[in-house]
């Protein structure tokens, strides 16, 4: 009788995580190092890391549309294609996709998101919030956070103002005659 194959333990997302951070502060320690082995372990990592991003490739190459969806939708997959400049989805896709995830939620309390486009490094999205202030900046800091860990290569999400929003303009800036605002007498 042969012996079940095991599968060694995945890990989860939070360890995923951990185990990212503690990639990046031990690269941090050998890029700061001085000397020739401290390169050689950065070129070591740089190479190993092409190749792993050939292997993903390949991968891709192999795999129908189907598969290709569901490597992509997985988050850490999903970084990794972008990382190596293979994603099969375009960040405006993923962009639209984040913020569609979103609108129900901000509809269900009064508010809305709309995404209006994405260039080669910003999405712009207007918000509609219930609120003001801190609420407001919430909405749009998650709506940020949403956006770019979807489409991780963008560097900003910019938001623009509601359609017919007008400027702000103070009272007493209308109420004030014009030799007051000039300071004329």
């Amino acid at each position: 009788m042969a012996e079940p194959v095991r599968t060694p333990p995945r890990l989860g997302d939070g360890e995923v995580a951990a185990r990212i951070a503690r990639v990046d502060e031990l690269l941090e320690k050998v890029e700061h190092a001085p000397g020739p082995t401290a390169h050689a372990a950065v070129d070591a990592v740089r190479a190993l890391t092409e190749v792993y991003g050939e292997a993903l490739a390949r991968v891709l190459d192999h795999a129908d549309h189907a598969l290709t969806g569901h490597l992509a939708a997985d988050e850490l997959l999903g970084h990794l294609l972008v990382l190596h400049g293979i994603h099969p989805e375009p960040p405006a896709r993923r962009a639209a996709r984040a913020v569609e995830r979103l609108r129900p939620v901000l509809q269900e309390r009064g508010g809305d998101v709309e995404l209006i486009d994405v260039d080669e490094r910003a999405a712009r999205i207007r918000l509609k919030t219930p609120g003001c202030g801190s609420a407001s900046a919430d909405v749009e800091e998650a709506v940020r956070e949403a956006v770019l860990t979807a489409a991780p290569e963008l560097t900003a999400v910019e938001p623009v103002p509601e359609a017919g929003a007008g400027a702000f303009v103070p009272l007493e800036a209308l109420t004030r005659r014009p030799d007051q605002r000039q300071g004329v007498s």
